[in-house]
């Protein structure tokens, strides 16, 4: 199998529609990949985000984000998570985004000096994939510089490759001592203008909430965006063609973003978001009856339906909508400043570094296949 691939036989068992399959944890759910299934279930009140006893695809151990805990806003449904959801919306809106730009960008440029400073060969995931959004999510935060090595640390730690529920808890803890101090410093200046200090001096959350949510904003903007960008690298490690087109023109990466978002996650095709059913539904020409558990692929970020030619990267390709982000009302809270720190990543390092290339093959690397997100645990690179 190729690590930016399907895994072996995926395609050919969900091709034909909607099919049953049983997960490492003993649960049976019909896995739906078509576009207009996946963007029916994410969307359709009739299924439920409340996941505890659902699909868990770790084949060992208990999975490492708790489901029905305070502050865990993707297994709650309705008000209760619009409660939690509505006042941290207004810290990700693209005029926020914008304003944090040229900060992004120069987080960016002191880790592309401190890159050619080292010399090749070097990591890409650890000398840039990891520490900048590692970065810019504390800021947003709210975490002080005294604090952010430590965070810094403790999130390498917690969603590691080998990392256990043991470990993932023991770091949460440590994480929970450095933003209850942070709490602290903000309730005392009645600062609004990061996200804990916002949690803190304008919402009703309790301790408890104010750190689970946190530790998901850490993971979701820590996490998937230093491996969105690793896999988005290693692709255009493969297709000079349209590493091309980015450097011939690189102020439209903001578009290049969505594609390579659109494809990558596509042709990694795996099965990620679960849903019950709380009442029957029709998908895709089934009956899901009450209580039987869905799990939506992004394999349908490659089908025709969205458009022509949907199975190639097309980095000239106008933006499509495609569902890297997922859909419905729980959609990535944080979609704006993932695809801003992307948009900037991918135009600086293939700027900077117009003959960066892979120091061993793609097919040699290790992946990160039991993290919390799919992505290379190394990427070697020389220019």
């Amino acid at each position: 199998m190729h690590p930016l691939g399907a895994p072996a036989g995926f395609e050919e068992a969900v091709s034909n529609g909607p099919v049953k399959m049983i997960w490492p944890n003993g649960v049976q759910a019909w896995v739906i990949s078509s576009y207009a299934g996946v963007r029916q279930v994410l969307s359709d009140k009739r299924f439920s985000s409340m996941r505890e006893g659902g699909p868990e695809m770790r084949t060992e151990g208990e999975p490492i984000l708790g489901l029905k805990q305070p502050g865990n806003m993707n297994s709650m449904d309705g008000e209760e998570h619009l409660r939690l959801r509505r006042p941290l919306s207004r810290a990700f809106m693209v005029k926020k985004m914008n304003e944090m730009r040229p900060r992004i960008q120069q987080i960016v440029d002191d880790h592309l000096d401190a890159m050619e400073r080292q010399g090749a060969p070097a990591d890409l995931v650890s000398a840039l994939c990891l520490p900048v959004p590692s970065l810019v999510i504390a800021e947003l935060l709210g975490v002080s510089p005294e604090h952010q090595e430590l965070f810094q640390s403790t999130a390498r730690e917690m969603f590691g490759k080998n990392g256990s529920k043991e470990v993932y808890d023991a770091k949460a803890a440590e994480l929970g001592e450095v933003l209850a101090k942070v709490a602290d410093e903000k309730r005392a200046s009645g600062t609004t203008d990061d996200m804990i200090g916002l949690m803190v001096n304008e919402t009703d959350f309790d301790s408890e909430e104010l750190m689970r949510l946190a530790i998901g904003l850490l993971a979701a903007g820590h996490e998937t965006t230093s491996n969105f960008f690793g896999l988005f690298a290693l692709t255009l490690f493969e297709r000079p063609d349209q590493l091309e087109i980015l450097q011939r023109d690189p102020s439209r990466a903001d578009v290049m973003v969505e594609e390579l978002l659109r494809y990558t996650i596509g042709r990694l095709g795996g099965a990620g978001l679960s849903r019950r059913a709380v009442e029957d539904v029709e998908v895709d020409g089934v009956t899901i009856k009450a209580g039987e558990w869905v799990t939506v692929t992004l394999r349908a970020n490659l089908e025709e339906a969205l458009c022509p030619n949907a199975g190639e990267l097309d980095l000239e390709r106008k933006a499509v909508a495609h569902l890297g982000f997922g859909f419905g009302p729980h959609q990535c809270l944080g979609a704006n400043l993932a695809r801003t720190e992307l948009q900037i990543l991918l135009r600086s390092l293939f700027t900077r570094f117009p003959n960066v290339r892979p120091a061993i093959p793609v097919t040699e690397m290790e992946f990160r296949e039991d993290s919390i997100t799919y992505g290379a645990a190394a990427i070697p690179v020389v220019w």
